[in-house]
């Protein structure tokens, strides 16, 4: 038997044969109490595994940032001292590339197969590529595998999927902060830590720790993890009921897999461009979270250059956007869902909106431009060091106050989709984030730091109204599109 997943789950089954599933008209759901369905798992199983996918999304951006103080010194031993400052940004940003890619398939294949056989897969093709480079012998093969390495992350686009398969709307909040704290102290601390043990063990030893750190997460979720996607249990229990009637059931044909997975390839695109909606946040969040990688390419140049810092003090520095990361974690997690019940409690139809999400994020997109503007001008101006890494604070505090919000709108607003959608937003995300760092810096070169961070920070706020304007006007925005509308 195949099942769209477009369509509703066909009940061709006895009504005698129904225990367990709740049927109305054609369509098969949970019923109350199930303990099948995701959300009635039991609460420390729900943030056992949260905390799982929050430690992989950990090791994801601690073996992508942890090269960062050494790029330049990895490029020098792999080219012979042959290559310039590009490939060293290269170096970084080319991961964001690779991410750009994978999610076409990642999320498409977990909504056919389901959540738990694509992340396994996606995390030993991670766990190879990661060996890949720390192998590699040229610059070439180093940079094509961390491409590679950046392909092959799931945490991205299942991570808030998963967390939108197992939670109710009014308690996504602070599961949302928990996951999107991990990548960002994962940035922090891996700098930190890649930048002490290059200086004494080499960079290849980062990268070896990086990948023993993805086998653990590895080792986790073959023992641990279960099923999440509601979509794909349900086939489970049509096929297991249809067995027990005796009824034959079929398998796809080649030509009928082959068109499914064609079109779950061309789903994100189908979404994000089928939504205004989705479109502007993504164009919102994808030039925001860019920063992160601008920041993560000048900041060792400016902190070596114009302050005299060792590899070790540079990679250390990263740990003030860890700092400023966490107070906004504390910030979502206390108040994430609080606004989101408040206003959903304040409106005439008592009714939840996905746009509830969003004061956090108008109040991140505010003020980012304001600390992107600082950390141009204290360096541009050489200020006091202290100055400097306050900036770099204030920008992960205001960029995860804007993230958090925005994955949380979009699981919210998205449902059965939210992975298509994410996908949709990541690879917008990716595709800035490997080229917006690239303009960087020959922007500084030729401007100085001041006026390109002045550039770039106008950039931000000329978007800032666009949360703002989603809240006000998203309802009726969103159901012009069929994957958006309110069921």
């Amino acid at each position: 038997m195949t099942v769209d997943e477009q369509q509703p789950l066909l009940a061709s089954i006895p009504e005698t044969l129904q225990d367990g599933i709740k049927h109305t008209g054609v369509i098969l759901d949970f019923e109350e109490g199930d303990i099948e369905n995701p959300r009635e798992w039991p609460v420390a199983y729900k943030w056992a595994m949260v905390s799982l996918l929050a430690f992989t999304a950990f090791t994801v951006t601690f073996t992508c940032i942890s090269v960062v103080p050494v790029a330049n010194t990895i490029v020098d031993e792999l080219s012979n001292h042959t290559a310039g400052p590009s490939v060293s940004a290269l170096l970084v940003t080319i991961w964001e590339l690779g991410e750009a890619t994978g999610p076409f398939l990642i999320a498409p294949l977990s909504e056919i197969y389901g959540r738990y056989p694509v992340m396994n897969a996606c995390n030993i093709l991670f766990i190879s590529a990661s060996l890949l480079a720390a192998v590699s012998e040229s610059t070439a093969l180093f940079i094509g595998a961390r491409a590679l390495t950046g392909a092959a992350v799931a945490t991205n686009v299942l991570g808030p999927a998963i967390i939108g398969d197992i939670f109710d709307n009014e308690k996504r909040g602070s599961a949302m902060s928990l996951l999107m704290l991990a990548p960002l102290l994962g940035g922090a601390i891996g700098p930190a830590c890649g930048g002490i043990i290059a200086q004494t063990l080499g960079w290849r030893t980062v990268l070896l720790i990086a990948t023993a750190l993805a086998l653990t997460c590895e080792i986790a979720f073959v023992t641990c993890f279960r099923e999440t996607y509601k979509m794909v249990i349900l086939k489970r229990k049509v096929m297991h009921i249809q067995e027990e009637a005796n009824q034959e059931i079929s398998g796809a044909t080649k030509d009928e897999a082959g068109h499914r997975l064609w079109y779950a390839i061309k789903r994100p695109f189908t979404v994000l461009f089928g939504s205004s909606v989705l479109l502007a946040m993504s164009l919102f969040g994808s030039v925001l979270f860019s920063y992160f990688y601008v920041l993560s390419t000048t900041l060792p140049g400016i902190l070596e250059d114009r302050y005299g810092f060792s590899p070790s003090q540079i990679g250390s520095s990263f740990l003030c956007f860890s700092v400023g990361s966490f107070v906004s974690v504390l910030v979502c997690n206390s108040s994430l869902d609080r606004i989101y019940i408040r206003l959903r409690d304040r409106s005439s139809s008592k009714k939840g909106r996905p746009e509830y999400r969003l004061p956090l994020a108008i109040t991140g997109g505010i003020l980012l431009p304001f600390t992107v503007l600082a950390y141009g001008w204290i360096a541009q101006l050489q200020l006091p060091a202290a100055l400097l890494l306050l900036s770099v604070g204030l920008m992960g505090s205001t960029l995860l106050m804007t993230m958090v919000p925005l994955s949380a709108y979009v699981v919210d607003a998205c449902g059965l989709y939210s992975a298509s959608a994410l996908t949709g937003v990541i690879v917008t995300r990716c595709l800035m984030g490997t080229f917006l760092p690239l303009a960087a810096g020959p922007l500084a070169e030729e401007l100085g730091y001041g006026l390109a961070f002045t550039l770039l920070s106008l950039l931000s706020l000329a978007l800032a109204p666009i949360p703002m304007l989603v809240f006000r006007y998203g309802e009726r925005w969103r159901q012009r599109s069929e994957f958006t509308r309110d069921a």
